[in-house]
């Protein structure tokens, strides 16, 4: 047996912060460490969950963070972007990479990470696309989703975040809105803390000049744009010189979906299609 050698990734949802308690109780809390991946943009709220989830653990929760990067806004002015099909640049830049790094100077016999049952097909991408991780998901071993760890955590006493009250199904980049988020959850956000969704329009329009092109984090998905070649973009707010492009004013939004929560996996959906069909073959298993 090694020394400290299963790895928990906690990001500050409900589901990383089950899947860190389950591993203690399976593995021991001599061998587990738990690793907060922060990006400095976190909801403030994330921090008292992280004590209390320290005290639940009786391990100290170790927190790592880029050392290229000091804010989220650094990372978009560099690269000129905030959302693209294959994900978002600050996930890449302070999630997986930072894991990258934390991976050169260490060593695991196994990483957990807080994939649930409704997200199988990302736990058969990590399998397939990083298989030096050795992976492991505790939740899908339990059959769990989000509301069991809402009920886990409930049970256990542990208060949860501040934005799942405010009626979002995740934890992630509370300061400035998350931009893996849909047209319906920055509507959301505009109804409710409109000076957020101002701030991140004055970028994306500091962004979208700098590119040269529109840089949006919404995009039009309907069956009338992907004809069009795919993801169309929609800003937050009209952008004065490019007035055929739509805002998430003109847009009918469906009310937030779970956005998953942020490891650096964001956008490595490629396997879904691959998922399906293995499972109606009954040879993909876990």
């Amino acid at each position: 047996m090694k020394e400290k050698d299963i790895i928990a990734w906690w990001s500050g949802g409900v589901s990383s912060a089950v899947t860190c308690w389950l591993c203690i109780q399976i593995f021991g809390a001599d061998r587990v460490r738990v690793i907060f991946q922060d990006t400095r943009n976190e909801h403030k709220d994330t921090y008292r969950f992280l004590k209390d989830c320290e005290k639940w653990y009786g391990i100290e929760i170790e927190t790592i963070s880029s050392k290229e990067f000091n804010s989220i806004q650094e990372v978009w002015y560099k690269y000129k972007s905030l959302s693209v099909a294959g994900g978002a640049i600050c996930s890449t830049e302070l999630k997986r990479n930072v894991r990258l790094e934390w991976e050169k100077e260490n060593t695991w016999t196994h990483q957990a990470f807080g994939f649930d049952l409704t997200e199988a097909h990302r736990a058969a991408s990590m399998i397939k696309n990083s298989p030096h991780v050795n992976a492991i998901f505790p939740l899908l071993f339990y059959g769990y989703v989000k509301k069991d760890c809402i009920k886990i955590l409930e049970d256990h006493g542990i208060e949860i975040p501040f934005t799942y009250k405010k009626g979002y199904e995740n934890n992630n980049c509370d300061e400035t809105g998350c931009t893996r988020g849909g047209i319906g959850y920055w509507q959301k956000r505009q109804r409710e803390e409109p000076e957020k969704v101002i701030a991140m329009a004055i970028r994306e329009h500091e962004l979208t000049n700098l590119a040269g092109k529109p840089v949006t984090i919404c995009k039009d998905q309907s069956k009338e744009a992907k004809k069009k070649g795919g993801f169309v973009p929609v800003f937050l707010m009209p952008h004065p010189d490019y007035p055929d492009v739509k805002d998430i004013s003109m847009m009918k939004g469906r009310p937030p979906e779970p956005l998953v929560e942020c490891n650096g996996f964001c956008g490595l959906d490629d396997l879904k299609v691959y998922f399906k069909k293995k499972e109606k073959q009954q040879v993909l298993q876990f």
